[in-house]
């Protein structure tokens, strides 16, 4: 019986003006020597043609739809053209853009509940260019949590919980409170949010990335982990009490950590994943160790989602200096979570 083809990754277009129409370009040309997985771009034909003929590539771009993509993959870049105005001026932010941003999202996210789609793969937005049209979530990962009702129902009856993982070659690192200010990170703690995120963790470590057994390094918020109430008492009584609760639950956790200690090289062999307390604490990490070829992973989604860990880099669009390294890690690691890798 023969082997049914992998269906492709859908990659959204992201800002227009920025630079994910060049990392988009440039992966694609770069399709054979890195063996990328096929992908069709969601969003305007036109869009391409341009920035392609500003960055002088020869890259035949073509209208497609999700079954003919990876057919056409290795002669063009395969594009779902949602027939929407796109200006795409590189570096200038324009709302006509606004709407066809938010639909290449839904229309991923369709993809994959259709089975037309093996992931969703997202190049980098910019959230105020969004509000301006009304746009109701702080980025990315809120959107595609909403959206995940078209995939499942979520598994508490409520909403599902997305979880933004930062993986790298070396390191992969969660942060518990993400996009708040960093006092407002320490006031929102608490031991039920941490909890739930390492049970996220933990389960799509398993299912997704192969580790049946995951080993979560949990670092503290204070300084030297709190220095035992000396420097803050979040760490006794918030970060231990809900270490030692996962730990009841047969998850392998350790901590709180002292975050300036465990992300050396030795440290970091005797763990797979770090829940990190705020947003600072996970990224400067694993974005130090690789930044070209970090990814950004949504978990506890009912389909995959990678991510370029990069923004829009309005000052290089169009440029032709954009580097694709972490699209193209972005959907490298999408195959490969997928089964759909070459």
């Amino acid at each position: 019986m023969a082997s049914r083809t992998p269906a492709p990754l859908a990659l959204t277009c992201g800002e227009p003006a920025g630079i994910g129409p060049d990392v988009t370009l440039a992966a694609w040309m770069r399709r054979g020597e890195t063996r990328l997985p096929p992908f069709y771009v969601i969003g305007s034909v036109a869009l391409f043609e341009r920035r392609a003929r500003r960055l002088g590539l020869d890259v035949p771009v073509r209208a497609t739809t999700p079954e003919e993509a990876a057919v056409l993959f290795d002669t063009a870049l395969p594009v779902v053209d949602l027939g929407l105005p796109c200006v795409g001026e590189p570096g200038r932010l324009d709302p006509v853009d606004a709407p066809l941003v938010i639909a290449a999202i839904e229309r991923a996210v369709d993809d994959v509940a259709a089975g037309r789609a093996a992931a969703v793969v997202t190049n980098p937005l910019n959230k105020h260019a969004l509000y301006a049209v009304g746009f109701a979530h702080p980025g990315h990962t809120e959107f595609l949590g909403a959206l995940a009702a078209k995939i499942a129902p979520p598994p508490d009856g409520v909403a599902w919980r997305p979880v933004m993982m930062l993986a790298g070659p070396d390191l992969k690192t969660v942060p518990v409170t993400v996009h708040v200010s960093l006092a407002e990170a320490a006031r929102s703690l608490d031991a039920e949010t941490i909890v739930a995120t390492a049970r996220i963790v933990a389960a799509d470590l398993a299912t997704r990335f192969g580790l049946p057994s995951p080993r979560l390094a949990i670092a503290g918020l204070n300084p030297h982990a709190g220095e035992a109430g000396a420097m803050g008492r979040e760490d006794l009584d918030v970060i231990a009490p809900a270490v030692a609760r996962l730990r009841a639950e047969g998850i392998d956790a350790r901590g709180p950590l002292p975050a300036d200690t465990m992300f050396h090289a030795r440290a970091r062999a005797t763990w797979d994943a770090a829940l990190c307390m705020y947003h600072d604490q996970a990224l400067i990490p694993v974005k130090t160790l690789a930044f070209d070829e970090t990814v950004n992973v949504t978990l506890g989604l009912p389909f995959v989602r990678t991510s370029p860990d990069h923004g829009t880099a309005l000052d290089i669009a169009g440029k032709g200096v954009a580097d694709p390294g972490s699209l193209i890690a972005a959907l490298r690691m999408a195959a490969a979570m997928t089964g759909s890798a070459r």
